[in-house]
Order: structure tokens, then C-alpha cells, then sequence
């Protein structure tokens, strides 16, 4: 059998603290889980059933295959699963006894209990970034040394929406990886998103969910700009200085380095010569500090939509302590003793000697 790929665009499984029902308009039973039908090994969770009618005894049942076993019954209406185990994985129901008649309703839609931490969890990564303008396209790749039957793809925080495919699975040598197609990008698809493997024998029995992912959409507000201070000799160890401006007052700015998150955020601005501006002090540095570097701003309260980026600021390293910086593109950066004359170069370099030992 084919490997099936299952993407789980919204997944209903109710993250931080919220309630998952599965109710229809004429449906007299409903079966929640609380804080999530997404349990961690060794978790808890409330199993609550839900109905507009008044009954005498409660009852909830666990369907694992072709065996049904009766999880609990009693007045109350919920029961809680602590600490939870690969047993507890499967698909739940309720049901109730009505009061007057003594007879047994029928049963509520069936809840999935997923138990995760069961094997280690797969990475993910965004191609070719995970900051993305509205209208592109981006891939979101889940990948796992174990060769898992299943991937598993989802946002937090949204309702259910799943999809079977047949193809998107890649086998390397070392290597098993899904790849899930997404856009063109609305600010919909913004969000925290983490994956997860599983095998066809235990469908309910999920890895460890891989660290989040957030996908950013970017160009909502105006670019900042991006401006650094570096020393002609600076040394090892040394920390560079990052100035991100702009003329809106965001609460945060983010400071990237070739496309990856580097430095710090800084929450909110101070005021610099009519403009915003945010200071990121990143070091100290290293052997190789250079690289393109851009900052963004944004709002707490859309945390997925950012400004445009800022024009890139391109730090490289010439010598073995000399840096220098340019806009797009970067200048030529040969010694000055290679293009002056030997008079000029000689003059150059006393100028640094005597500076560095001033410095000292």
C-alpha cells in the first residue's frame, strides 16, 4: 500500500484551552475533549458529553477497531483520563439512559483521540522562506528519519479540515519527507504550524509534534530601514550595533540574517529624530559575522503580518578582523594597499596600527 499523506490545513483539535465538539443541528448527544482530543503521553484529558435532554446515567464508550469497550458510566457527565497511555488512543462516543424511560439514547459522533510523544518528532522548514508575500507560494516540508506511513500537517487554533493524497511523500537514503504545497498565500494561511508521523498499525499513535513554524505574511505596512555602525577594525569579540527606523510606531521589530530570525526583538521604539527606532545589539562577533541582513515591524495584535522588509544591509568580511557594509550591492572591498600606491598604502596602515593601539 502506497503511503497516504494527510494534510490538516485547520485541525480541530482545540489548542490552548479550548473546547472541540462535534454537534449537528438534530443531534441530541455531542462528545468534547478538553483541553485537547491532542494528548501528549502521559497527559490528561476530560471526556465531556453534551446534550439538551435530561438523563439518568451518562455512558462513553471507546471503539478501538472492531472492539468496543465501555470507557465510563454514571451521573456525571464527564469522565478524566489521567495519565493518558497508547491504550487511550481511538475513537470515543456517548450515549444516555432518558430519565422517564429507562431507555438507552443513541450514540453522539464519534471524537479521535490522538496520543503524541510516541515516537521522536519529525522537523519542518518552510521553502523558499517562511516570511511570504500575499499572492506567492510556499512548501512546507515535514522530515523524519523514520520511514512513517503517514505525515501529518496542521495549524493551531483553527477548526478541521483534512485532505488524503496519494503522492508528496519523498524517501531519501536516511530519510522520509512530506511536502505540503500551500498559496497562493492570504493572510489565512498565517499562523503557528507543526507536523507529526504516524504508521498505518496505529493510526491514533502520533510522534512527537515537531517545533512550531510560524508563517509570516509580510508587506502590510510601509519598509523601515535597516542602518548599522561598524569599525573598520573592529575586533573578535566585539558586538555590532543594528538601528531599525521607521515612521510608525510598531510594537516590534525583527532582525533577520539571511533569511533566518538573528538578534533579538525588541518590543517597541524609541523616538530618534522624528523617526522610530529599534536597536538590536548582535555579537559578539564571530569569525564570519557577514551575511544580508533586513528588519521588519509589527503589531501585537496581527503578529502574523508584517511590514515590508527593509532594503538589505550587507555586512561581509574582508579581512580577518576587517568588516564593511553597503547597500544593494555591496562595495569592492579590496585592501586599500592593493589599489594605492605604495606611499598611500603605507600611510593606511600606520593610520590603523596606530589606532588599534589607541583603542587598547
Amino acid at each position: 500500500m502506497a503511503p497516504k499523506l494527510i494534510t490538516l490545513l485547520c485541525l480541530g483539535f482545540c489548542l490552548n484551552q479550548k473546547i472541540c465538539t462535534h454537534v449537528g443541528a438534530q443531534d441530541e448527544f455531542s462528545l468534547s475533549a478538553w483541553p485537547s482530543p491532542l494528548v501528549p503521553l502521559g497527559g490528561r484529558v476530560t471526556l465531556s458529553c453534551h446534550s439538551r435532554l435530561q438523563f439518568v446515567m451518562f455512558t462513553i464508550f471507546q471503539t478501538t477497531g472492531s472492539r468496543v469497550r465501555e470507557l465510563y458510566t454514571g451521573l456525571s457527565n464527564h469522565v478524566t483520563i489521567n495519565p493518558v497511555t497508547p491504550g487511550h488512543a481511538g475513537t470515543y462516543r456517548c450515549a444516555g439512559i432518558y430519565k422517564h424511560t429507562s431507555k438507552q439514547s443513541a450514540g453522539s459522533k464519534s471524537l479521535k483521540i490522538i496520543v503524541t510523544g510516541l515516537f521522536t518528532k519529525p522537523s519542518i522548514s518552510a521553502h523558499p522562506s517562511s516570511l511570504v508575500h500575499t499572492g506567492a507560494r510556499v512548501s512546507l516540508r515535514c522530515r523524519s528519519p523514520l520511514a512513517f506511513d503517514e505525515f501529518v500537517l496542521y495549524k493551531e487554533e483553527h477548526t478541521q479540515h483534512s485532505q488524503q493524497l496519494d503522492e508528496g511523500m519523498e524517501a531519501g537514503s536516511h530519510h522520509v519527507q512530506a511536502v505540503f504545497s500551500m498559496g497562493p498565500i492570504t493572510p489565512a494561511h498565517a499562523g503557528t504550524y507543526r507536523c507529526c508521523g504516524s504508521f498505518n498499525h496505529s493510526p491514533y499513535e502520533w510522534s512527537a509534534p515537531s517545533d512550531p513554524l510560524d508563517i509570516v505574511i509580510t508587506g502590510k505596512y510601509k519598509k523601515p530601514s535597516l542602518s548599522t555602525q561598524v569599525d573598520p577594525m573592529m575586533r573578535l569579540g566585539e558586538k555590532l550595533n543594528f538601528f531599525c527606523s521607521s515612521e510608525i510606531s510598531f510594537d516590534r521589530y525583527h532582525l533577520f540574517r539571511d533569511g533566518v530570525a538573528h538578534g533579538q526583538w525588541l518590543s517597541g521604539g524609541q523616538r530618534h529624530s522624528g523617526a522610530f527606532q529599534a536597536h538590536f545589539s548582535v555579537g559578539p562577533a564571530t569569525p564570519v559575522p557577514g551575511g544580508t541582513y533586513r528588519c521588519y515591524g509589527s503589531f501585537n495584535d496581527s503578529p502574523y503580518e508584517w511590514s515590508a522588509p527593509s532594503d538589505p544591509l550587507h555586512l561581509c568580511k574582508t579581512l580577518r578582523v576587517l568588516l564593511c557594509h553597503s547597500w544593494n550591492p555591496p562595495l569592492n572591498l579590496t585592501p586599500p594597499w592593493q589599489t594605492q600606491s605604495p606611499r598611500k598604502a603605507t600611510g593606511w596602515m600606520k593610520r590603523a596600527l596606530q589606532r588599534k593601539r589607541h583603542r587598547r
